[in-house]
């Protein structure tokens, strides 16, 4: 038995003939005829009898009928709550990001968002790559803004932009926020360093950075918030390397610097599960914020 019988079954119900039934279902009434026979057998049961042209159900077609109407109600809500149409899709979507592109980048394109599919329930939580990564692959988030690199297994990745890293330092005057100065990399080598921690994706591109260099920095604080690592340097606890987006707007009590020669960046990508059935509304809103945010860049 399956839904499909059940329907022929009801549409038969609600007709007054067997032709008129199949006109509806759009089949020929040999064929409704046969899953009516086959959808009998397998109850073990009669649900119809003939008296004449005309098709008279049994106490027992009259008792499936109010189950099957049940069923098909209720497969009419699952089939709309997974319905694969933008404008149907009434799931809520969860999507994932950083603080830190959450804070500094996020914003507009985020109020954007919501204009464009005013429909949909949209659920944001902030982590770090790798407990979106590991959201992702668990299916708790549709979408993620993460950091490269990861494993990418099973992840479709959109490139979005390199975004550059910068070198930060307390000043006892405020610093006018758009001036970069360099030096050269013995200058941070015995510098106490305020970093992200160890387990975040943007801290191994910083150490896989101080290698390049040379240099092997003296960690003295860990902290995940940029805007405290930011309070921390002004108030003169060390330097950091901070993302160059928030760093941006008025003068700080902290100079920027990059090291001589050399550019360190990290790479943001969209991330969603590869899968043979993707989600229609994941992928209009991954293009939607692809586009807002390079556009944006």
């Amino acid at each position: 038995m399956d839904v499909h019988q059940l329907e022929l079954f009801l549409a038969v119900m609600d007709s007054p003939s067997m032709t008129r039934a199949a006109e509806r279902v759009h089949l020929s009434p040999g064929a409704v005829s046969l899953q009516l026979h086959n959808l009998a057998e397998e109850l073990h049961t009669e649900l119809f009898v003939r008296r004449g042209k005309r098709l008279v159900p049994t106490p027992a077609a009259l008792r499936l009928a109010e189950r099957a109407k049940e069923v098909v109600k209720l497969m009419g809500h699952i089939q709309q709550e997974f319905e694969n149409d933008v404008t149907k899709d009434r799931r809520p979507f969860h999507f994932a990001t950083g603080v830190t592109t959450l804070i500094y980048q996020l914003g507009r394109p985020l109020r954007q968002l919501r204009t464009r599919f005013p429909n949909a329930e949209i659920r944001v939580t902030v982590g770090v790559t790798e407990e979106m990564v590991a959201g992702l692959h668990d299916r708790r988030f549709d979408l993620a803004l993460i950091s490269l690199p990861i494993p990418e297994d099973n992840l479709q990745i959109i490139p979005l932009f390199d975004e550059e890293l910068l070198f930060v330092r307390p000043s006892a005057k405020k610093a006018a926020s758009s001036h970069i100065s360099s030096v050269r990399p013995a200058e941070v080598a015995n510098a106490p360093f305020l970093l992200y921690p160890k387990r975040s994706n943007v801290r191994r591109v910083i150490d896989g950075f101080f290698r390049e260099i040379g240099v092997q920095p003296y960690v003295e604080m860990e902290a995940e918030d940029t805007e405290g690592i930011k309070r921390l340097v002004e108030s003169g606890f060390g330097y950091s390397i901070l993302p160059e987006h928030a760093l941006r707007g008025r003068s700080h009590f902290f100079q920027k610097f990059r090291i001589e020669g050399h550019r360190l960046t990290r790479k943001l990508a969209l991330a969603n599960i590869r899968t043979e059935n993707p989600r229609k509304l994941t992928e209009s809103i991954a293009e939607f914020l692809r586009a807002a945010l390079v556009e944006q860049k």
